[in-house]
């Protein structure tokens, strides 16, 4: 079952800092989808999981969790070090490096203009499905910028439409992380299960 969530209102929400409606917005659509028959939920984007620990305590189904599943892939490749893109929120909000470094691994980021420049492409044109050329290659230098600045062993794609940008498996001789694979794999395994 899938029941789309308006990204307008979840970013708005995120940009007001509104995390209490964000939450119950987030947590009304699972008792939606709890109604409907499903036995556990996702909330498929990682702006989401600014609150997806609020929203996990009260949801009526269990949920996996973006972020956890990539946390463990990043384990199992043994990284310790890993640079994170996506939106401002995601980049800038702690619920990635709680996580990572729970595991022992670290999450890198890159320099505050550099986040704006990474935020305001993902919302104007990856987003969009609009790929670039020359922002491909100006985020493929941000990552040989952390490689060499932050010594990162791999790159966590934090905004589910980066994977337009980041088609490869690795990227500046490390490992991506496509947060959007990663998760489908860890839904597929507990549909298995």
């Amino acid at each position: 079952m899938l029941n789309s969530v308006d990204m307008n209102t979840v970013l708005d929400l995120a940009a007001a800092g509104a995390r209490e409606k964000l939450a119950a917005y987030l947590l009304a659509e699972l008792e939606k989808l709890a109604r409907a028959g499903a036995d556990f939920g996702v909330i498929a984007a990682n702006t989401p999981h600014l609150v997806f620990d609020e929203v996990q305590r009260q949801s009526p189904i269990p949920l996996i969790s973006i972020v956890e599943a990539t946390c463990a892939a990043a384990q199992s490749l043994g990284l310790k070090r890993v640079g994170l893109f996506g939106t401002r929120f995601t980049m800038q909000a702690p619920f990635y490096s709680e996580v990572f470094s729970r595991a022992g691994v670290g999450i890198m980021l890159p320099k505050e203009i550099e986040q704006e420049y990474i935020h305001h492409k993902y919302l104007t044109e990856l987003v969009r499905g609009d790929i670039q050329p020359e922002t491909r290659e100006q985020l493929v230098n941000l990552v040989a910028g952390l490689k060499e600045r932050l010594q990162i062993q791999g790159l966590v794609l934090g905004g589910t439409e980066l994977s337009l940008i980041f088609t490869e498996p690795e990227v500046c001789g490390i490992p991506v992380l496509d947060t959007t694979r990663i998760h489908v794999a860890a839904i597929v395994e507990r549909l298995q299960s």
